[in-house]
Order: C-alpha cells, then structure tokens, then sequence
C-alpha cells in the first residue's frame, strides 16, 4: 500500500462508473482516481474532461500491467465482475465489487477464499446502506421508537413503461439481469441488515413488458430468525409508486415517500461535500404514528454514500474493517437464489 494517498482505478464509466464511483472517489481523502478503464470512444473523452489527472486505458489489464495501484473498483457489466475481480486479487490489488457481487453465491465464495489467501481486502458496493430513509429507519429502530418490529416493507417503483434494452434486461444467466437481482441486492441487503438472518424466502417474478425475457415486476418475502417478516417490491410499470418504506411495530409505524436524493444529485454532476449534500427537502419527510395514534413528521437523516469510500480509505490503511463484510453480500446472493427458486417451483424456500 501506499504511505499516504491511496491509489485507486475504477473499470467501467457507464452510470455506475461515471455517477456512483467516481465523484465519490475523487472526493474521499486520502484516495485518488488515478485511472479509468473503458472502451467507449465517447465515455473516454468524458472521463478525460471531468478527471484530466487519471490516466484513461482501454483494458483492465493494462491496471495489472503498470503496478501502480492499492485497489480497484469494478463497475463493469455483471458478466464481468467475477473474472474481473479475480484477476485484480490474484494482481495483488484490494477490490471493490459494484452489486450484485457475482451470478451466483458459489462464484462470490470463491471470490472471498482467494482473497482470504491472499490477505487481501474485497468488499461490495451496497450503497443504499447509507441512504437517508433507511438510515433514519435504523435509527429509530436503535432508539426503540417500533418496540418490537414486526414487518419492513421496502420498494423500489418506477415507471419505464419501453424497455431500455441492454445487459440489464438480458435473459443470459451470466448478465444476472432483472430487477431480483438489480433492485433486489439493495433491497434484500437493507433487509438482512435491519432484521437478520432469513430463514425462509418466498417470491413471485413477472415479466410484464413485451420483448423482455428477465422479470419487471417482482415481489419477494422474507422470515427473519426471530420472525420478523421483509416485504420488498420492485417494478417497473408503477405509474403511482407506493411508499417507498413503511415499518410495522407493536408501539408505532414509521411511513416514507420517495427516493434518497443522492442519486439524483450525482446524475447532475452535483459532488459530496457541497452544501446540503444527502438533505431531503422538508416536504420529503417521513411521519411516525406512535402506540396513541399521534403522528409526527420524522427529518430524515442526510444520505451519506460517501461514507462507503471514507471506509474503504480506513480499511485500505488498516485502520477499519471493510465498509462493507464480503459475507454479508453472499448472504443476499443465497436469498436471491432462493427467491429464483420460490418464483420457479411456486413454493417457500427454507434456508
């Protein structure tokens, strides 16, 4: 590792790459972006404008072949993560994975072997860890706001009525395309990490757009070790979306609209460290309505992904451990897969 600045090269500069990795990562200290890989004639002459001081190559194998780098961030199709990833440990690099980690939980525990051999720090990208709404639903889960929580229910709902076509909408295995696997790595993490361990899985998927092989309308139920009961929905043709949470106790119920403003401000070029970064307006709030039936507008805690890098830059110096535990994200793959086989034989998986 490096004595001070970390070195970092980021493959991939689509959405992921170019909105969600490196804005944060030109803007954590004690991290620098030092290169950018990919391909695209277009996207290199925007990585070029936006981070004069990285280097811009064409092929994750020119990171390996210069040895001039601590980590790697992978944020390249799901086909690539896998090969990608045990590529750069097996060059000796710390790796970040984008979700969904791998196509399957067999690939992420291989994964997670290798880099254990090799002492090397591998960790996931579960970003909506740290969005405003499920930070203020921890909080007032921490305070004992719910009493005993019964049920989270947690959606991502969009309105894409025209396929944008893609990996994403892939039917191909190794593109673990469709919304379990895309919106549901958020959403199944958020649930593990409020509730625990699942030990049952129970899910529907839906195509419901023409053209389209990989599921656009998908529900999956979960039953927590000491039974609690996850709720999460994802969709594309939600014209009217629900809320987006609403926790369930037995001294009070916790209800919030709308999405965390984060991504919305990254996709306009707006960077961490602004003012007012991760604030939601006023009107966004969430409202709390306790054992009496009182109801009261509950601020939302500011999202805060760039507290993921800030981590990783601790972890990469030895002095914290990985922002995110590589296991935890092998447990949702271990969820997902058991949802896929929910949705396929109709039936609730025990795991």
């Amino acid at each position: 590792m490096s004595d001070t600045t970390l070195r970092v090269g980021l493959i991939g500069y689509g959405l992921a790459g170019s909105a969600f990795h490196a804005p944060l990562i030109s803007t954590t200290p004690g991290l620098d972006l030092a290169a950018i890989v990919t391909a695209d004639p277009g996207r290199r002459q925007a990585a070029a404008q936006r981070y004069p001081h990285s280097r811009i190559v064409e092929r994750a194998e020119d990171l390996w072949a210069a040895g001039d780098l601590d980590a790697v961030v992978i944020a390249a199709p799901n086909r690539t993560h896998v090969p990608l990833a045990r590529a750069a440990l097996e060059a000796g690099l710390a790796v970040v994975v984008d979700k969904p980690f791998a196509p399957s939980s067999a690939d992420g525990e291989e994964l997670a072997r290798l880099a254990a051999e090799r002492d090397l720090l591998l960790t996931v990208y579960q970003n909506r860890r740290w969005d405003g709404d499920f930070r203020t639903v921890r909080k007032l889960v921490e305070e004992g706001a719910f009493g005993r929580v019964l049920r989270f229910e947690s959606r991502f709902d969009r309105w894409r009525p025209v396929p944008k076509g893609g990996w994403r909408e892939s039917g191909d295995p190794a593109e673990a395309g469709g919304l379990l696997y895309d919106l549901g790595s958020h959403l199944v993490d958020q649930a593990l990490q409020l509730s625990g361990p699942a030990i049952e899985v129970y899910c529907e998927l839906h195509t419901r757009r023409a053209g389209l092989s990989v599921d656009d309308d998908t529900f999956v139920a979960l039953r927590h070790d000491g039974d609690v009961r996850s709720h999460l929905w994802m969709n594309a043709l939600a014209a009217a979306p629900a809320p987006r949470l609403r926790v369930l106790g037995d001294r009070g119920a916790y209800t919030k609209y709308g999405l965390d403003v984060q991504e919305d401000a990254l996709r306009a070029g707006r960077l961490p460290g602004e003012p007012g970064w991760g604030q939601e307006p006023d009107g966004a709030f969430g409202v709390f309505t306790d054992y009496d039936g009182q109801s009261r507008t509950v601020p939302t805690l500011p999202g805060a992904y760039p507290d993921f890098y800030a981590g990783l830059a601790a972890a990469l110096a030895g002095d914290a451990p990985a922002p995110v535990d590589v296991h935890d994200s092998i447990a949702v793959l271990k969820v997902l897969e058991a949802a896929r086989r929910s949705a396929q034989d109709r039936e609730v998986v025990r795991l």
